[in-house]
């Protein structure tokens, strides 16, 4: 049998060790951290050039095969799912960070650069990357381009979308479009900014300019323990209400941190049934009046033991616990499904205790460790995919904790986006005609609908719109025909 023209024209561009088409292959990408969900592509190619992307988006396009850009796979919500029979582009191997100006204070990287790898190669000239998902060892910048990463200290300092300057990206078409620049002052749409946060629908990002920060002078870190979650909720609201910004304010309930003492051996204090950590960071003074402040606030909320570290070996342990917090669930869980619906912060106390509700009414426990300053929470449903109708008892107590988020005013995702998991959550938080701009929108930039298709919306995809003059971008003159 003749090969199909498609996988003709990739193995013309691709050698064989980089066209991945055999089955055993191809299984190592039909899922990605959400493993609820699989999906077989045709093929996966692993360009080592920002051209071999280029030309694979272009032959996708010409034979109309939807496409999926992925780097490490850490997507939570399904988002780089393989769609069937189309193709996975690894990014992986553009992994460079092109260019350091420390006295620009930026970076401009490649998709598949390593979050943390940014931080580390600014550390000599005292700077770093804000934006710290709890997956920054291994995720990856495009990525966190594609579904606007956070993190611990998004609370001060804000999610990607508050440190990308500029990008290049192709679009689905084949064309290329440079998009923002190396300002914090941009003149004309932010089209940057349309792009993050996309979940893929747009593109592929080529080169990103990321804004660097001073690292800061100086971190005061407390460790609060509570026998309870309401007290540890009143204590944010007591922190907050003090006018103090911290960098971070995170809350682990008793099964969270039960799985990253078993994972990691943070030697948090026995017995809490929650604990609150708060970090304060910026100029030593400031720091130092802040944590005086803070100190007070936090012995009146009624913690049964507070820890302030006394070195960084101390901080980073505090820490390695809270990031180690998903992956460590595993350790008292064989599946979980984890959410990340945001509530407003006046209403966390309210969100947990009916999540709890929840939980003992479907009889599945659930373990909570957030985002506690912006309400972006992360429920971790536990269940056990063994067990005949595990996983859909699990779904159901999902889809009332996003409606629980609905109802209080908040959203359906803080960070970890809409990908294949919340597409039928949409109509319940966007009204009609806020779908349809939405919409539209994605069919005016990718009009095959190839770029990670079937994700975000619920009715997956429709047939194709009709060409309707030249594309909007092009009209913008950002996008030049390589």
């Amino acid at each position: 049998m003749s090969r199909h023209p498609f996988l003709a024209d990739l193995a013309r561009r691709f050698p064989p060790d980089r066209l991945l088409t055999n089955a055993a292959h191809l299984a190592a990408y039909e899922s990605d951290a959400l493993t609820a969900f699989h999906s077989k592509p045709a093929a996966v190619v692993l360009p080592e050039t920002q051209a071999e992307v280029i030309d694979a988006v272009k032959i996708c396009h010409a034979h109309g095969i939807p496409f999926v850009a992925r780097g490490s796979g850490t997507s939570l919500s399904g988002g780089s799912l393989p769609v069937k029979d189309g193709l996975v582009i690894g990014l992986n191997r553009l992994n460079r960070i092109l260019r350091l100006d420390p006295k620009e204070r930026l970076a401009v990287v490649e998709p598949g650069v390593i979050n943390l790898n940014v931080s580390k190669a600014a550390a000599p000239y005292g700077l770093y990357y804000a934006p710290d998902p709890s997956s920054q060892p291994i995720c990856t910048l495009g990525g966190n381009v594609a579904f606007n990463s956070g993190g611990a200290h998004c609370l001060k300092y804000g999610m990607t979308s508050n440190h990308v300057l500029g990008l290049k990206v192709v679009l689905p078409d084949g064309a290329v479009a440079q998009l923002g620049g190396e300002s914090l002052e941009s003149v004309g749409p932010d089209w940057h900014g349309l792009f993050v946060g996309s979940e893929g629908l747009f593109g592929v990002a080529l080169e990103i300019t990321l804004r660097l920060l001073p690292k800061p002078e100086l971190y005061r870190t407390v460790l609060a323990a509570y026998d309870s979650m309401e007290k540890a909720g009143n204590a944010v609201a007591a922190v907050v209400a003090a006018g103090l910004l911290p960098g971070a304010m995170e809350i682990m309930d008793r099964l969270s941190i039960q799985a990253a003492e078993a994972a990691v051996h943070a030697n948090y204090p026995p017995g809490a049934a929650a604990l609150l950590i708060v970090e304060l960071d910026g100029e030593a003074q400031a720091v130092e009046e802040e944590f005086k402040q803070l100190m007070q606030v936090i012995n009146g909320t009624g913690a049964y033991e507070v820890r302030v570290p006394k070195t960084e070996a101390e901080r980073q342990a505090i820490w390695k616990g809270r990031k180690s917090a998903f992956s460590a669930v595993g350790r008292i869980s064989p599946d979980y499904i984890v959410q990340d619906g945001v509530v407003p912060r006046s209403k966390l106390g309210q969100a947990l205790a009916e999540i709890d509700a929840l939980s003992a009414r479907h009889g599945i426990r659930v373990a909570n460790v957030f985002h506690a300053g912006d309400g972006n929470l992360h429920p971790l449903i536990l269940y056990d995919g063994r067990e005949p109708g595990a996983l859909d008892r699990a779904e159901a107590l999902a889809a009332e904790i996003m409606a629980l988020c609905i109802r209080l005013g908040g959203s359906i995702t803080g960070e970890h986006g809409v990908g294949m998991e919340k597409r039928k959550f949409m109509p319940q938080l966007f009204a009609e005609v806020d779908m349809d701009m939405m919409w539209n929108l994605r069919c005016a930039v990718d009009t095959l609908q190839i770029a990670n298709r079937g994700k975000m919306f619920p009715g997956g995809e429709a047939p194709a719109l009709a060409h309707r003059g030249p594309h909007p971008l092009e009209r913008a003159g950002v996008i030049s025909r390589e």
